[in-house]
């Protein structure tokens, strides 16, 4: 168990943040997955970005545009608005939230195969469930909502929705981040691509609903503001803004792992990147949507 500040505190944000990179794909895959557009689309929900947003969205009920685009803050609001409210009309968040969970038993099964039953899934839903107790709610919307559904019984949907919790907790503190660094929806999303880290920037267009105009102008700005070079690239004073966004978003996120405790974290760590290797190996993600690892 870290204490205090300093090293110790360092050293927890840094696990906080690998932890994080090696459970994430468990839970992301499902928005990428045919099973979740099939199952979805039955319900009568339309294929691509309003099942993405519903299946998200409905653990906040039948919310409308704003709060969608607010909470997940980096997504054109005029894309969310074409989707919702218009989603619960055609399907109630009730029948979302049972859908999704489908969904993700149906993916986890395909991604993992044999290994879905296996003690290291147990070990590893044990383990995220107990770092998620100490998350909180207050000022977290989207994890809140995701705190209050139940727990499935079944190791890997409950390893899923731990993950899902310790996601949505996280991603909602990175949001405040970006809200006290005075980083906006498109900038946040333009900067990231400009790490090499995330989507490639053809994908981060089409997947969050930005025109290249709209894309274009943004990074124009950005130039004139000195955070990005004239090749599109991040300069010293946006490489040193991301740099600020992330430690503040590590240093929010600590808790969960603060309170597993160093041991058992890096053992969740070492499980979870094993699972999401499996996974990517499966072929969770689309081929080119994201930049390939930096050697």
């Amino acid at each position: 168990m870290w204490e205090g500040t300093g090293v110790e505190s360092e050293e927890a944000r840094t696990l906080a943040h690998r932890c994080h990179r090696a459970l994430d794909p468990l839970h992301s895959a499902v928005y990428f997955a045919p099973e979740t557009d099939q199952l979805l689309s039955e319900l009568g929900l339309r294929r691509g970005r309003m099942s993405y947003f519903a299946s998200r969205a409905a653990a906040m009920g039948a919310v409308g545009a704003g709060t969608v685009a607010a909470t997940f803050y980096n997504f054109n609001p005029v894309l969310v608005a074409k989707h919702i409210p218009r989603a619960w009309e055609l399907a109630s968040p009730e029948r979302v939230l049972e859908t999704r969970l489908a969904a993700a038993d149906a993916v986890l099964r395909r991604l993992l195969g044999e290994a879905v039953s296996s003690d290291e899934v147990a070990e590893a839903a044990s383990l995220a469930r107990t770092a998620s107790e100490a998350c909180t709610p207050e000022g977290r919307p989207l994890y809140a909502a995701h705190a209050d559904l139940d727990w499935p019984s079944e190791p890997h949907l409950a390893l899923w929705h731990a993950i899902t919790l310790l996601r949505e907790h996280r991603g909602d503190g990175h949001i405040a981040a970006l809200v006290a660094h005075g980083v906006r929806g498109l900038t946040a999303l333009i900067t990231h691509t400009a790490t090499g880290k995330g989507f490639v920037p053809a994908a981060a267009k089409a997947t969050r609903g930005w025109s290249d105009e709209e894309w274009d102008a943004e990074c124009a700005r950005l130039q004139a503001e000195g955070l990005l070079d004239a090749e599109g690239g991040l300069t010293e004073q946006g490489e040193q803004l991301r740099q600020s966004v992330e430690d503040q978003t590590n240093a929010a996120a600590v808790a969960p792992w603060r309170h597993l405790g160093a041991e058992r974290a890096a053992r969740l760590h070492e499980l979870g990147r094993a699972l999401s290797r499996a996974a990517v190996a499966a072929g969770a993600f689309p081929a080119g949507m994201f930049a390939a690892p930096r050697a």
